[in-house]
């Protein structure tokens, strides 16, 4: 399907409309296979909804009449009722969780597959939330950069209520229809999920039910016009002269009674810089009445506010920020939000108290992945090490008194590989059954860099460039590699051979052993060189990280299934040899 994706993304640039030929782009074939595999591997396929179906249900259909049947109910689409879930927040209160069934949950995802290259190419550069490459890092790294070159510290915060539970639906779609999306009877099959019934709620008139596929990309949809107003007061003021660096028609623009603003934008958390407390009174208001009257959106007025980042800091995506004088001018310093050190303290205490009441190394892996988590996103304050040390320092006599009996406090003797990667000072830690408690204060600032617009996955410079750098943080993979992997693997695999895994996906720098390419974590299988079968075993030696497809050709003895992997992988002459080396330790002939 990538081809197609990135036909209809370069449509999309070009500002051409997608009618009568979207909905044939999404019943295809390859498009429904590919939805069934994004939702095969992902770690909610397994979550029920009111029909009480799971992805197994369908795993045993015939590819034919499995794809015969997603078309039928496309052609007469009506939605199932949506399985409500209350999930508990920080604060108290509870949020809405929407489970769709699963055969609604693969018709999201083909509609998403084929909607969101040409949103994409719509949407603006400064929106980070739920999009392809993009996180919640990147929306930081803009905010400090708008703070040091920019020198913009006053920041508005806007605060929109309910924003999901109160989108209005017919402005959404009337969105959907600008943005290109013309084909009726794709948006006849949105207005009716939009309108999904709630199970024991009825029929919702407004809104997108959280949890759905399709809601994070909608949310934008509904923002973007949003980001361009916004966007196109300054940033991208349309002049009649023609400048060829931005630098200089911002210097033009400085001399008009224009205010200078930007706004950074995370789903529906925005921030908008500005430099002085008036402009940032008048974008307050203006801000307000355009939610209201085009968008159809209400502010929560407590929580909004300005903000002098050189006299407070503000709250975004778990960060602090702040302006402090440097020299002779303001950069930008951001530290571990003070309610986020309070969860993240109250997490740690409930691990370590079930370590203490059974100090089993899941347990132990269950905190490891914890602290791995939260060292990785919160790498990049600048004040992290300050905070974590805090962190570390209010838990340090409970730690101790809970666990001395179970384990050794001492620097780390020896640790896999997987632990040296991302710990190199060798602090004191615990030892429980074997294994190493990651140090909460061990952690280093890790420069962040700004979102780059080489980065898209619908063009073919843009994937190389991807490909180019996403080897650069094996930590993130790891921590995907030891926070999700699923029950059933918990309890079919030995603690050593999850534990081994780990520490070869962490020496062999997230490659595969055969083709060299690096491998994301949700497609890296671990291979026994000898299989256990004929006598292999769990051990570090025994166990190497191939893609899985690489995986399949090893153990494949069907013809067919080899020729295929062969015409989609491409090997190599050496590559070739590779493999063949590890078939012929499972007893299994050469392929060529």
């Amino acid at each position: 399907m990538q081809a197609t994706f990135d036909w209809l993304y370069k449509c999309s640039l070009e500002n051409k409309t997608f009618g009568i030929n979207l909905y044939e782009i999404i019943a295809s074939k390859n498009n429904i296979l590919l939805a069934y595999r994004v939702i095969k591997s992902n770690t909610g396929s397994k979550t029920m909804g009111v029909d009480k179906c799971t992805i197994s249900d369908y795993q045993v259909v015939n590819q034919d009449d499995f794809i015969a049947g997603i078309r039928q109910s496309l052609r007469n689409y009506t939605p199932n009722a949506v399985r409500r879930v209350e999930i508990p927040k920080p604060n108290g209160k509870t949020r809405p969780l929407g489970i769709p069934t699963m055969r609604d949950r693969l018709i999201q995802q083909m509609i998403k597959q084929v909607l969101e290259p040409i949103c994409e190419a719509k949407f603006h550069k400064h929106s980070y939330g739920f999009r392809p490459n993009r996180s919640a890092h990147h929306a930081i790294a803009r905010c400090n950069h708008l703070i040091n070159a920019n020198q913009c510290h006053f920041v508005v915060d806007i605060d929109i209520k309910g924003f999901f539970d109160n989108v209005n639906h017919r402005k959404l779609l009337h969105q959907l229809y600008t943005i290109g999306i013309t084909d009726k009877r794709v948006l006849a099959i949105l207005a009716k999920m939009l309108k999904a019934p709630i199970s024991k709620l009825g029929t919702q008139r407004k809104g997108t039910p959280q949890g759905a596929i399709l809601s994070p990309l909608l949310s934008n949809v509904v923002l973007n016009n949003l980001d361009w107003w916004i966007s196109n007061q300054w940033e991208t003021f349309q002049t009649n002269h023609k400048y060829a660096n931005p630098d200089s028609r911002y210097t033009g623009q400085r001399n008009t009674k224009l205010k200078e603003m930007f706004i950074v934008r995370y789903a529906d958390d925005f921030k908008i810089f500005t430099k002085s407390y008036e402009w940032a009174q008048r974008i307050y208001y203006g801000v307000v009445n355009y939610l209201a009257k085009q968008l159809k959106l209400d502010v929560s007025q407590e929580k909004s506010k300005i903000t002098n980042l050189r006299k407070r800091s503000s709250e975004f995506l778990g960060f602090e920020i702040k302006a402090m004088p440097k020299r002779n001018k303001y950069v930008a310093i951001t530290h571990v939000s003070k309610k986020k050190q309070k969860i993240i303290k109250q997490e740690i205490k409930e691990l370590i108290k079930k370590i203490q009441k059974s100090p089993t190394r899941l347990n132990v892996w269950r905190y490891n992945s914890y602290i791995l988590g939260v060292h990785n996103y919160y790498k990049y304050a600048t004040h992290v090490s300050n905070d974590f040390s805090k962190i570390s320092f209010a838990l340090l006599y409970l730690t101790y008194n809970r666990l001395k009996k179970l384990g050794k406090y001492e620097p780390p003797r020896s640790p896999p590989p997987s632990f040296t990667k991302q710990y190199k000072s060798r602090r004191k830690t615990f030892c429980i059954r074997g294994t190493y408690l990651y140090p909460i204060s061990d952690i280093q600032w890790k420069l962040l860099i700004n979102f780059r617009p080489r980065t898209n996955s619908y063009t073919e410079e843009g994937r190389k460039f991807i490909h180019k750098q996403i080897g650069t943080d094996v930590s993130k993979e790891l921590y995907k590699l030891l926070k999700y992997t699923s029950k059933s693997n918990r309890q079919k695999y030995t603690m050593e051979y999850m534990d081994n895994r780990l520490s070869k996906y962490s020496m062999q720098n997230g490659k595969c052993a055969v083709t060299g390419d690096f491998v994301k974590a949700e497609y890296a299988h671990c291979h026994h060189v000898m299989p256990k079968s004929l006598g292999g075993t769990d051990e570090f030696q025994n166990l190497i990280i191939v893609h899985e497809w690489i995986h399949s050709l090893i153990h494949s003895q069907n013809k067919q299934t080899i020729a295929k992997y062969l015409t989609l992988l491409q090997l190599n002459g050496i590559q070739l040899k590779k493999l063949n080396k590890f078939r012929k330790k499972c007893n299994l002939t050469e392929v060529y």
